[in-house]
């Protein structure tokens, strides 16, 4: 009777802990749920140190930045340099506003295994994990994780960890395959806002140098 009792008690206490976080599922609630977001964002790229340096060497920037599924996306760098990186659905559009110079790619040959292609073109997780290695991380700075390693291994990038906070995407961490990390932190984010038609329309300023790839 004295064991039945404890392992009475024992179940009862298991079954009261909190749920743990699983970042998969958290993954799995964004792509259903937020089919376009708008956030203001900030970024950190630290490059590996290099022999005699004392410290990583790091560059911060930051910006805007919307999303709607299944195909398009834009950056709008701000501080320090102004850059804007459009996908209209068809072609990858990316500006650097100093140089007034403008480079397009097709669309369809630059996503593939790229955290855009997690964040703004896959509808599901079984579609994610056509092109990534997915798996829950252990819950850290209040955050649900989830890391993906890209199954195409060229070289180009190593993993992606995101941070959910809820449904909300809070922190998307890139590293690619030289060790260089970037860090994108997202703040005021709106999950499904009203759009306007040409948010992801972009025309070559007057003068600017486009070059095709």
């Amino acid at each position: 009777m004295r064991i039945r009792t404890l392992l009475f008690t024992a179940l009862l206490c298991w079954a009261m802990l909190p749920a743990r976080a699983d970042g998969l599922k958290a993954l799995e609630t964004f792509l259903r749920e937020s089919s376009a977001a708008r956030a203001e964002f900030t970024q950190v790229v630290t490059s590996p140190t290099r022999a005699g340096e004392a410290k990583p060497r790091q560059r911060n920037s930051n910006g805007r930045f919307v999303f709607q599924r299944p195909d398009r996306f834009r950056f709008d760098y701000l501080k320090p340099f102004e850059q804007v990186i459009v996908a209209d659905g068809r072609q990858l559009w990316l500006h650097d506003v100093d140089l007034n110079q403008v480079t397009v790619r097709a669309q369809k040959d630059v996503l593939g295994s790229t955290p855009a292609a997690i964040i703004a073109a896959a509808p599901d997780l079984a579609a994610l994990r056509g092109s990534f290695e997915l798996r829950s991380a252990p819950e850290a700075d209040g955050l649900q994780w989830v890391e993906a390693v890209p199954k195409q291994r060229d070289g180009q990038l190593r993993k992606v960890r995101l941070g959910f906070a809820g449904t909300q995407l809070s922190v998307l961490d890139i590293e690619d395959g030289l060790g260089q990390r970037s860090v994108l932190r997202f703040a005021n984010w709106q999950a499904n806002p009203a759009l306007r038609s040409d948010e992801f329309r972009f025309e070559p300023p007057a003068g600017a140098d486009v070059i095709r790839q």
